[in-house]
């Protein structure tokens, strides 16, 4: 038998505990008494503790009775875990998850193993809203920006709500085999493994910034103009600077090249028409500026792992 121990706190998000419980509760169908898992919640408060939507729930055990040795040990994510700090769990996790085989967060659940210096030295990832943050929080971890799941030796981590079910299933398989998690994800009606990572979910460009200057005049241009060529000369002339100048200022100004902006706007442009239209390929890819379909599903295969049919499929 397979322990498996998931870490309540207040605020916590309830699907990010409900779902990979059920994936192990329901993988317990098609495995023998001996090989079941064994399900346990710990709470940092007695009683019971509401997570983020307003539900309560009471965990089996306090933190203060919890010594065993998990075979998994989890920490989902929720407000309480990005904007709260829950002194005694991060006392308690560095021993609990010394003793477990494996330990792991769902979502923002990272932030917590973070915070309790547990994350230093692996690859890990998050919720996709929240990688810029947990890279400037915890520098000395590798943050996955587009991963569902980041499994890092003992340590295994995913990214937001519904992607803890991918990382149960992934632990079900390596546990039991494919056919099981297979089974699993068919009573879910889940697949086993999703086509794309993190990125087709989030928008690859973040907003202009409202101030006014020479860089986000010239980004706003671009964004009402994407069926339009450009080049860097074309984007310095209008930002009335040198290439050299302009592109150096851009990139400390954006974070990013302006080549890199335009791919990632023309991405972005036809994301949307693809999700909320009907307009042909072929229209899709000249009003974003790809020139053809044949660059726009490239492109679309190199950043999001999903064509612009898939992703119309997916989406729409």
């Amino acid at each position: 038998m397979k322990t498996v121990a998931m870490v309540l706190f207040p605020d916590f998000l309830l699907l990010d505990m409900a779902g990979p419980m059920e994936v192990f509760s329901i993988a317990n169908r098609y495995l023998a008494a001996e090989h079941a898992y064994v399900l346990t919640t710990i709470g940092t408060e007695p009683g019971p503790l509401r997570a983020s939507n307003g539900v309560s729930l009471s965990a089996d055990l306090h933190i203060d009775q919890a010594f065993d040795s998990y075979d998994l040990l989890l920490v989902p994510g929720g407000p309480g875990a990005y904007n709260e700090r829950h002194p005694s769990l991060l006392a308690w996790l560095p021993a609990a998850t010394a003793r477990a085989g494996q330990y792991g967060s769902i979502c923002t659940g990272a932030f917590v193993l973070g915070h309790a210096g547990l994350l230093d030295g692996y690859r890990v990832t998050t919720h996709w809203h929240y990688t810029e943050r947990l890279i400037k929080g915890f520098p000395k971890a590798t943050v996955e920006t587009d991963q569902i799941y980041v499994q890092d030796r003992n340590l295994i981590t995913s990214g937001g709500v519904t992607a803890g079910i991918d990382l149960a299933l992934s632990v079900v398989a390596a546990d039991h085999g494919k056919k099981v998690a297979q089974d699993v994800a068919k009573v879910l009606l889940v697949v086993m493994k999703r086509q794309g990572g993190q990125a087709q979910f989030s928008p690859l460009m973040a907003a202009v910034a409202p101030q006014e200057t020479a860089i986000t005049r010239v980004q706003n241009h671009v964004l009402e103009h994407l069926d339009q060529p450009f080049s860097i000369d074309g984007m310095a002339s209008l930002a009335a600077m040198s290439p050299r100048h302009f592109a150096r200022v851009f990139a400390r100004e954006v974070g990013m090249t302006p080549m890199e902006f335009l791919q990632r706007a023309r991405i972005d442009h036809a994301r949307n028409l693809l999700e909320t239209s009907d307009l042909p390929l072929k229209t899709i890819a000249f009003k974003s500026g790809f020139g053809s379909v044949r660059h726009m599903r490239f492109l679309f295969s190199e950043k999001l792992g999903l064509t612009p049919t898939q992703y119309r499929e997916q989406f729409s």
